[in-house]
This record gives C-alpha cells, structure tokens and sequence, in this order.
C-alpha cells in the first residue's frame, strides 16, 4: 500500500510521530481484506493484536511518499502472523524506515475466546506469501 505523509501525521519538526507506524500498518492490513471486497471483522467475529515488535529506523518526514509491504510468515488456526515494513519512496532505492512482525488472533467477540479464522480470510491470508 502506498501512502503520502501529510502535515497532520508529524509533529513540530515535521518528522512522522511513532504512532503513525502502527496506523499505516494497520490499515495495509485492512486494505488486504477491502481490495478482496471483504471486512477483516463480523458482528460476532474480529482481529486482535497477540504481539508485535517494531524497529524504528530512519525517520520518515512531511511530503514522503511510503510503500507499506506486508508478508505472511505464519497463519495457523486461530491466529497470523506478519512481517511489516515501511520503506520511503525515492528515485533510487527505496529506504527501509520502519519494520514489525505482529502476530493477531481472530476471537469470538461476545465471549473473547479464540476462534478458527474462516476459510475464505485463510484463503486471502495465503496471498501474502
């Protein structure tokens, strides 16, 4: 997923405040489901983040174009788990600027206990080999 930093994601500096990582992250991830025509959630059913780890590297500034690139590294039944990485967009290499691996489960919301993923999200899951 590509994005642009805007003046709104910085701070003072116009430097990219560390929440926003996440914020991108997160919606590379829903984008996954919407471009499927899908919602990664029910009214009964919905991801939840187990654990991540984040590397911040450097920073991404006001007017940056960013490309969020997601892996999957682990589906089994009732969780995933993901390699993130947001690289800066410039006209030679794309720079890495920021990478987590996060592991989210898939629980029954009215009895928050664990739950199988249903197949048609294992089957999109799958795509991000």
């Amino acid at each position: 997923m590509r994005l642009r930093v805007y003046y709104e994601d910085t701070d003072c500096g116009g430097i990219v405040y560390h929440a926003n990582y996440f914020k991108y992250c997160e919606r590379a991830r829903s984008e996954v489901f919407f471009k499927a025509h899908l919602i990664p959630q029910d009214q009964e059913h919905a991801f939840v983040i187990q654990s991540l780890q984040a590397q911040f590297g450097a920073p991404a500034m006001l007017g940056d174009s960013l490309e969020v690139q997601t892996q999957l590294l682990a589906l089994k039944k009732v969780s995933v788990s993901l390699q993130q990485e947001i690289f800066k967009i410039t006209s030679q290499k794309p720079e890495l600027l920021f990478s987590m691996q996060i592991k989210i489960g898939f629980i029954h919301l009215p009895t928050k206990t664990a739950t199988r993923i249903p197949p048609h999200f294992v089957r999109l899951l799958h795509g991000l080999q």
